[in-house]
């Protein structure tokens, strides 16, 4: 690798929606700098935070119409049957939902799970309460995406948090979507839940680490099985 390939990678790419947040935090460094220097470090490091918040790097994502991949980087907070939110049209059966919490040292940018055409995309109003409460999928703000994959309809759904106040979604219904796909992100802490037709197995645990676009979240198909879970 040449000492140029090996610069650019050190840096990575920060989306463009943090632009204004990183512009407006290191505006007042530089007011708080004329100050007091102390205040001036300070607004530094918070400036540099938030560019770290909206960083947004290169995943690999395998590419297998089975595996479902996960949404979000963040800790897996749920994992087992729940009703889908009722403005989705999915029906009032359980499906199977895993949820992936962000906080606010996560990535932030959200990918889509499977590949398919998205059939449906619904803002709800609500709460900012703790999105790891399990409540939150619930009571809270969200933005929901119904994708019709090849084994079925696949929901994603951004849930905002206790801190975020704002979902960003890129897409639009209608528009075919590729899995590891990016499809909106949420500010500052929150969660992403999917919920999975019949015939998907979970492949992750409670507590887990999830990586965006690369952990394999669940897998279709009679052979998957359940992994077994060792605590060390």
């Amino acid at each position: 690798m040449s000492l140029a390939d090996t610069i650019k990678n050190a840096f990575v790419p920060i989306n463009r929606e943090g632009y204004p947040f990183i512009a407006a935090f290191a505006g007042v460094t530089i007011v708080l700098g004329i100050f007091s220097t102390h205040l001036f470090w300070i607004g530094l490091i918070l400036t540099a935070w938030c560019a770290y918040f909206f960083r947004d790097p290169q995943r690999i994502t395998p590419v297998d119409d089975r595996l479902v991949v996960s949404p979000a980087d963040g800790i897996v907070s749920a994992v087992g049957p729940a009703v889908p939110p009722r403005e989705l049209g999915l029906g009032s059966t359980e499906m199977t939902r895993i949820s992936v919490f962000m906080n606010v040292f996560s990535c932030h940018v959200n990918r889509s799970p499977v590949r398919g055409r998205i059939t449906t995309i619904e803002h709800r109003a609500g709460k900012f309460l703790n999105a790891e409460l399990d409540k939150a999928s619930v009571e809270n703000e969200r933005n929901g995406l119904v994708i019709d994959s090849p084994h079925g309809k696949v929901a994603a759904v951004q849930v905002a948090g206790l801190v975020a106040r704002r979902i960003v979604c890129w897409t639009e219904a209608g528009n075919d979507i590729g899995v590891g796909e990016r499809f909106g992100l949420i500010r500052f802490g929150s969660r992403v839940d999917v919920y999975l037709p019949e015939g998907a197995t979970p492949k992750v645990a409670l507590g887990q680490t999830s990586v965006a676009g690369e952990t394999i979240i669940a897998e279709f198909g009679a052979h998957a099985v359940s992994p077994l879970v060792r605590i060390s």
